[in-house]
């Protein structure tokens, strides 16, 4: 890290932004080996990221290959005036990295139970959510096991 002073080093503050964030962005290395950064729904839980989506697509497939992931969230603050000195700008954040190891879920209770939190997280005014069959066969839950995480912020 270039500016060590600015680690975001407490655990607690880590996990409550990744529970907090409402899009992460996670990339894989497709077939042509070229980095590929997608935006996410995810849920962080037990330690892990949970990614909700279709079977189907370049991150699943780069997943079944075998592709390293990265995942990240930001927590924008707010921008600092340049004044009259254009590279003076700033910009106040809080940043989460995660490098990982992702693979998905296949056993049914715990893919319910992943997609149950995420219907949780971002439809917080419903309940008792039913997921057909046909819903499950086509829908694929991403288990990020995190190898290392990096949190970064600049609060001015």
């Amino acid at each position: 890290m270039r500016h060590p002073e600015r680690e975001l080093r407490e655990q607690h503050t880590i996990a409550a932004i990744l529970r907090k964030a409402p899009i992460g962005r996670m990339a894989t290395i497709n077939q042509r080996g070229i980095p590929v950064i997608k935006p996410v729904n995810f849920l962080y839980l037990d330690e892990k990221i949970y990614i909700h989506s279709s079977q189907k697509g370049e991150k699943v497939e780069d997943i079944r290959r075998g592709s390293p992931v990265c995942f990240e969230v930001d927590e924008p603050i707010a921008y600092r005036a340049a004044g009259e000195l254009g590279c003076k700008a700033g910009y106040y954040y809080r940043s989460i990295i995660i490098k990982g190891e992702a693979s998905f879920v296949e056993e049914r209770r715990k893919k319910i139970r992943i997609l149950e939190t995420l219907m949780e997280k971002y439809q917080p005014e419903g309940s008792n959510w039913k997921f057909e069959e046909e819903v499950l066969r086509k829908t694929a839950v991403i288990e990020i096991k995190i190898k290392e995480i990096t949190g970064k912020e600049n609060l001015g």
